[in-house]
């Protein structure tokens, strides 16, 4: 029975560590976007909401929007990005930045670099301190609790 108390936290870790990766994605995919220099002007198509939690939990509500812009090589690209401005409905002109290699990667969002970061290096502390908490847990269920440690057999 003891490997359970290994194995929640571990997966409690690979699951923080995941998290980890994708805000590090995501942040490097918007400023490759901004530093890329190439912009368009998109029409926003559509908008939406989802929304998710409820019951003993707070409900979230996040704003999606569809855009459509042409590259300058006249390809013309759909996406989908969340959290834009409540200010854009549909029908609307924004510009986008995008990268030549991945257009379908666009964002909508101003350069924020300050904010991104700021944002991301707020999650990724969070994070670490979830891992940290997770291997402190193992390492004292090690050396207290585990039948091999110091204080087997104690009462």
């Amino acid at each position: 029975m003891d490997y359970l108390f290994y194995v929640v936290p571990g997966l409690i870790m690979i699951g923080a560590l995941a998290q980890a990766v994708a805000v590090v994605r995501r942040s490097l995919r918007l400023r490759s976007n901004w530093n890329s220099g190439l912009t368009a002007e998109a029409r926003c198509l559509r908008t939406y909401t989802t929304t998710s939690g409820g019951g003993e939990t707070s409900v979230s509500t996040t704003l999606h929007h569809v855009y459509e812009f042409a590259t300058r090589e006249g390809r013309t690209v759909r996406f989908e990005e969340a959290g834009g401005p409540r200010a854009t409905v549909e029908g609307d002109i924004v510009p986008v930045h995008y990268t030549a290699a991945h257009p379908e990667r666009a964002t909508a969002h101003a350069p924020g670099r300050g904010r991104v970061l700021a944002g991301a290096v707020g999650i990724l502390v969070f994070l670490s301190v979830i891992v940290a908490f997770c291997v402190g847990f193992m390492v004292t269920y090690a050396e207290v609790f585990a039948a091999d440690g110091p204080f087997a057999g104690m009462p």
